[in-house]
Parts: C-alpha cells; structure tokens; sequence
C-alpha cells in the first residue's frame, strides 16, 4: 500500500480528530469573548447595529478577496453592502456586476445561514465570483465541480522551479467527495458550532473542490456556520481580516495539515487564536463607537463649524499619524491660519489638547472624557 502524503489519502479520511484537552481552554475563551461582543451589540441602539454590521460586511468581503490577492473597489462593496441591507447609500457609486454578485454570496451564506448547503446553491456562488466563465483571461469551469485529468495542485514560484504545496483529490473523486461533506454540514450537530466551521474550513479547502475560487467559499462557508453558531443574520467580526493579518501563518498551517494525517488539533488551535483575535478587534471598534456616541451627547450643545466636525470625526473614525495644522488645513481645504484658529477654538472648549511630544510642529490630540 502506497504510503499517504497528502491528508486525503490517509486512513480514515475525513475522519478527523483532535485532542479535547489542548482545545476545551481556547474554545472556552473564544465562546466567552463572542458572547461578550454580542451582549455589548445587543446594548446598542438598532442605528448603531445596522452601522457596525455595514462596515464588518463591508470589510468581510474586501479581505476575503483580498486575501488571494483580488482588490475591489470599497466604495462599490460598501454601496452594495449597504443597498442589500436597506442603507442610506447617498454618496456612494453605483456597484459594478461583479461586486453585486460578490456581496450576494456573503449576504445569501449569513442570512441564510439556516438553509442548508446543497451542490447548487454551491454552484450559484461559484457562477457569481466568475460571471464571465474566466479566471483572468483563462476560461474556467464555472458552476460546477473541477474536471480534468491534471491533479489540482497549489503550486508557487517561476516556471521550472515550482514548489508544491498541496495536492487535491482527484477530480474524479470530487462529486463523492462533496456528497460525504454536504451530508455531514447538513446534519452533524454534536460537534460544537464554532469547531465545526473550523471543521468545514480545512474539510472544504483540502476537496478543493472548484477550479479556482476555493479560498473565498471556503471562507463564506466559515462565516455561514459562525452567523448559525450565533443565531444572527449580522456579523459583527470578521474573520477574513483576521486572517489577512496572518496570511503567512494561515497558509502555513494549511499546508502543514495537508501534509500530517487526520489530527487536527493544531489547526483548531490557529483557528480559534485567530477568531479571538477578530472578537478582540471588533470589540475595541465597538466600544469607540460608543465612546463616539457619548462624546457627541456630551459637546451637543458647543457650537462648532463644519470643518471642525468633521476633523473631528477623522479623528474618531481612525486618524493616521499626528494631528498638526497643516493636515487640518489639506483635510478640509482651507488655509494654515484658519486651521489654526479652528484648533485653538477646540483647545479652549476643552475638546483638542496639545500633545507632549516635540517635533518640528505642534500636534494635538482629542480630548476623550
């Protein structure tokens, strides 16, 4: 018998396994931080949640793409976002086809996220990620499993001096594959919700199933057992910007579990470290939200001109670097001397302070109550 080498040919598959032990501490963490987030939403005004869940959604399907190195545009995302949620969209362009079918998957995988997974839904958001048949310039097989003799390897580097990362099943073999999937992601309910995405994750990307367009469903399908896990149609973290700052370690560890057998305990491990880290990011945005909230309660009766409130805003919404006169003025299109006189203004109302670092100009800082 031919010793295995890649996951799927070891005996067992897909039967995995992991060890309780090392992963009860982690999911125990990872659960509780997801409730707190969630608490924390559910004590926000429905404004506030419709808000937050935009720019999550928003920031989802950006990454996902981003990921495999595909850039869209995020004003489009965030005006297709927002139209699919009944959002104020003033301001924004009009999305491109390709867009609108991007945001349609992400959308239809969390707030369906109860339906079941079938080959055609699968089948839709495939057709969707490639509405003209072609990755890149190349023609594809588009709604429907890979074809083809060739072996579906993940392979980097010049012509000649390739590396093999990772070789999928057969094509042959994909529509059983698929079958034995979907019947476990469509019926198996002892496993807890968040280890079962991580579960589909690696199950998912390993089949390989598509001839390209893997990596974001495999990513959809995460998100769609994460929104059932929590009982939302909203997203409040998203784990494809988690994982995009760790892409290195991400693709690491796939390729070493695509290599060593059916325990797949140190995957669990990434995966949860990695959802902790979405929570923990989400969670600081959310509590500024709401500290951007209070402070605007609070200087709602100090009069301030328009280019004050929205340097203001920057600088709650995420300002980089340091505050000076000169990017006020850039900022809102006036000159150095006003900029100055509109930070002074805040400085005496008590709502800017002069930072105590040196430099060549003088920064300031929002006062935050």
């Amino acid at each position: 018998m031919k010793t295995p080498f890649w996951i799927w040919q070891y005996e067992g598959w897909p039967r995995f396994c992991w060890s309780n032990d090392n992963v009860i501490g982690p999911l125990a963490q990872v659960r509780e931080k997801q409730g707190r987030l969630l608490g924390l939403m559910d004590s926000l005004g429905f404004d506030t949640q419709s808000i937050s869940s935009l720019e999550v959604m928003t920031e989802d399907v950006l990454r996902n793409s981003e990921i495999e190195g595909l850039l869209l545009n995020p004003n489009h995302v965030r005006s297709s976002v927002a139209r699919h949620l009944g959002l104020d969209t003033a301001g924004l362009p009009m999305p491109d086809h390709y867009t609108e079918g991007v945001v349609q998957v992400m959308l239809d995988a969390v707030q369906n996220a109860n339906e079941p997974l079938t080959e055609e839904r699968l089948f839709n958001w495939h057709a969707a990620l490639f509405p003209m048949g072609r990755s890149g310039i190349t023609p594809i097989t588009v709604a429907a499993w890979r074809q083809g003799a060739e072996p579906m390897q993940v392979v980097s580097g010049a012509m000649g001096k390739e590396k093999v990362h990772y070789e999928a099943p057969p094509s042959e073999d994909v529509p059983r594959q698929m079958q034995l999937f979907l019947d476990w992601f469509n019926s198996e309910s002892t496993t807890d919700p968040v280890l079962k995405a991580a579960v589909a994750h690696l199950w998912f990307v390993n089949i390989h199933p598509f001839e390209d367009g893997n990596g974001r469903l495999t990513r959809t399908i995460t998100d769609m057992l994460l929104a059932r896990a929590e009982g939302s149609s909203q997203r409040f973290y998203s784990m494809s910007a988690a994982i995009l700052r760790d892409r290195k370690n991400y693709y690491e560890v796939l390729e070493y579990m695509g290599k060593h057998g059916l325990d797949i305990t140190q995957w669990l491990l990434w995966f949860l470290k990695t959802m902790e880290n979405a929570i923990n990011t989400a969670v600081e945005k959310t509590q500024r939200v709401v500290r951007k909230s209070l402070f605007w309660q609070e200087k709602r009766n100090i009069a301030l001109n328009e280019r004050q409130i929205k340097v203001i805003n920057r600088l709650w919404d995420g300002f980089e670097g340091k505050l000076n006169t000169s990017k006020w003025a850039k900022m809102t299109k006036t000159s150095t001397a006003t900029a100055l006189r509109d930070i002074q203004d805040l400085v005496e109302k008590g709502i800017l302070r002069r930072t105590e670092e040196g430099g060549r100009s003088t920064n300031y800082e929002l006062v935050e109550n």
